[in-house]
């Protein structure tokens, strides 16, 4: 079933690290034409997970689109987690997924095309999954493959959940752990285990819907799922979009075996120094705080978790329904305040 050919060897950064840098792709972003259509209820200006269009009172669509490299050995693996990736920005709005496209970049000369076959495969496997129905596609040959899809997602106009939503006072839940960007750059390097290893592939593909479904059940305005920004850049993008300050617990934060002594050891992937120079004086820290975690905090994610705002009165219960459905690394890592910058604290 499987082919000998290891996708890791083609690529220098995998997944969402390789991103254009935060600050690059804002200043290309201000330059585009603004959206003045009515039905447009969410576009680029506040850098959200996707753009949400209304079609009546009762129905708006989601429409987004994800792909990236490699971030895994396997081709069915990769296939599985980058459809998952590119799933996530409607779960993340809390919408249901229905409709996708293929979007890939494979060399037909210089890999087998079996491995293309697979990759397919693996990412029709999670949209089976996910209730959605890939319904076509668009293959270029170039080197190194890329693979995600375009998604259409549904969500009732008035429970579109943004990155604007935050709001002082709400509590911040993540439901996944850090270190996919540590643990990847680890295993090229030969220095993670497998166990270990296996941990990070096991998260990046599982679908949020679970947090989708939570967050539409107790309220929730404000989320984004965590990816090539990082925790620290996403966190960023969420409080200058909702103007307001955030608090950080280092001491909270959920992290995948083996990365904190990975990265002790000097085992950072340039993203995560890149994500850490786009927040730059917006970020202010305790003195104290432990360089690891910091630096965790902006490794770049691929396929992470769901960062939500929930309401003090609603916490337990999202908590609760969160770790009843498996996603049992989920925690309270920070609070939203009135203010417009970035706290971290141990």
């Amino acid at each position: 079933m499987s082919t000998n050919f290891d996708l890791l060897t083609t690529v220098e950064y995998g997944g969402c690290s390789a991103k254009i840098p935060a600050s690059v792709l804002e200043s290309i972003l201000l330059n585009l034409p603004k959206v003045t259509d009515p039905n447009v209820l969410v576009d680029i200006d506040t850098h959200d997970d996707a753009g949400v269009f209304k079609i009546n009172e009762d129905l708006a669509l989601i429409f987004t689109t994800d792909f990236f490299p490699p971030v895994c050995s396997d081709p069915y693996e990769y296939g599985q987690i980058a459809a998952t990736n590119s799933l996530s920005d409607v779960y993340a709005m809390g919408g249901e997924p229905f409709l996708a496209l293929n979007i890939a970049m494979f060399p037909s000369t210089k890999i087998p095309l079996d491995a293309y076959r697979q990759i397919l495969e693996g990412g029709a496997s999670v949209a089976q999954k996910a209730n959605t129905i890939i319904i076509g596609g668009h293959t270029i040959d170039d080197y190194p493959p890329k693979y995600g899809l375009a998604v259409v997602g549904r969500v009732h106009p008035d429970k579109v959940i943004t990155n604007a939503g935050l709001q002082p006072g709400d509590a911040l839940i993540l439901t996944k752990p850090l270190g996919t960007g540590v643990a990847v750059a680890a295993k090229r390097l030969g220095i993670v285990s497998e166990a270990a290893y296996s941990e990070a592939l096991f998260w990046m593909k599982q679908l949020n819907n679970t947090a989708a479904q939570v967050m539409q059940t107790v309220g929730v305005k404000g989320a984004t799922d965590i990816t090539g920004f990082g925790l620290i850049g996403h966190v960023y993008k969420m409080a200058k979009a909702s103007r307001v300050g955030v608090k950080l617990y280092t001491s909270k934060i959920p992290l995948l075996p083996e990365v904190y002594q990975l990265v002790d050891e000097g085992c950072i992937p340039g993203a995560a120094f890149r994500n850490l120079e786009f927040v730059g004086s917006h970020l202010t820290g305790d003195p104290n705080v432990d360089y690891n975690i910091k630096m965790l905090m902006c490794d770049a994610q691929t396929s992470g978790g769901i960062l939500m705002g929930v309401k003090p009165e609603r916490v337990n219960e999202a908590l609760s329904l969160l770790k009843e459905a498996g996603l049992t690394y989920s925690a309270i890592v920070g609070e939203v305040f009135e203010g417009d910058n970035i706290l971290i604290t141990s």
